[in-house]
């Protein structure tokens, strides 16, 4: 018995050390999420919300199961006893503390979680990049509306086992240390505008137009993605982000212009012309 006792215990205290040690890593201080600190002006605080909401719910998570285990532990049928025990109809204590603990963290997680949504959600005035994005089955159109100057895309293009498939996707270019003002509608059905390692996503809505507000400070490609099921190649709906300094975004503008991509995507293009409702001009 002391034997058996002696290896649970050291089990234990070896599965407690890993736990403790494996809290030290990057990934785990990030709640698992990529690796995105600095990448955005949002998204280090998105991690902080993540990570302290999982912290805190594993916290509630261990002490439900440690009080599981003692219950099953203390209570458990001893040798040679029958019957049934001791039947309780109420206990106010418990029944109070299990009322209370969950509404603090309902409301405590709410509370956080709105003070950062409204951070997140705030307009900027005057930003110093407009962007129109345009979603439709299956890649995106980008409008750079202070350069009057367009980019369109195609969905991603796969041949055999091609690897380079994310340098045929279309790119949105960003300057970076620069406000940002993206505008998002779509061309046929709802889509999801998603930049992975911005951590947040917005959809995208015919007929109807959200924004988003954000400052990119790290250079580098990023990939983005459809994250709203939307047809049979919705998997294939994806994009990159470039955030490059403002001589190289400069530059892009320049190559579109060069190219002939002078002007303004509008929703002469859109699939949704013929709905019931008033004038499709207006309606767009």
């Amino acid at each position: 018995m002391n034997k058996n006792r002696s290896r649970v215990f050291a089990i234990a205290m070896v599965t407690g050390l890993s736990l403790l040690l494996a809290g030290c890593s990057p990934e785990l201080q990030r709640g698992f999420l990529p690796d995105s600190a600095g990448v955005t002006n949002h998204t280090d605080r998105i991690i902080g919300l993540w990570t302290t909401s999982w912290i805190v719910l594993l916290a509630v998570g261990a002490l439900s199961w440690g009080l599981m285990a003692w219950a099953l532990i203390v209570y458990r049928r001893r040798k040679g006893e029958t019957g049934l025990p001791a039947q309780l109809r109420y206990n106010m204590p418990i029944e109070t503390l299990f009322t209370v603990v969950p509404l603090i963290l309902v409301v405590g997680f709410f509370a956080f979680t709105a003070r950062d949504m409204t951070a997140i959600e705030a307009k900027t005035e005057n930003p110093d990049v407009y962007i129109e994005v345009i979603g439709k089955q299956w890649s995106w159109d980008f409008n750079y509306v202070d350069e009057n100057v367009y980019d369109s895309g195609i969905q991603a293009q796969v041949v055999g086992n091609q690897d380079n498939v994310f340098e045929t996707l279309p790119t949105l270019y960003l300057p970076v240390g620069k406000t940002v003002k993206i505008d998002l509608s779509s061309r046929d059905v709802i889509h999801s505008f998603w930049v992975v390692e911005f951590l947040y996503k917005k959809d995208t809505f015919p007929g109807h137009t959200n924004s988003m507000f954000f400052t990119p400070l790290e250079e580098g490609t990023y990939v983005g993605k459809c994250a709203e099921l939307c047809g049979e190649y919705h998997s294939m709906m994806l994009f990159n982000v470039k955030v490059v300094s403002q001589s190289e975004y400069d530059a892009r503008m320049s190559t579109l212009a060069a190219q002939g991509n002078i002007g303004q995507l509008s929703t002469e293009y859109d699939r949704n012309q013929n709905l019931p409702g008033g004038d499709p001009a207006i309606r767009g």
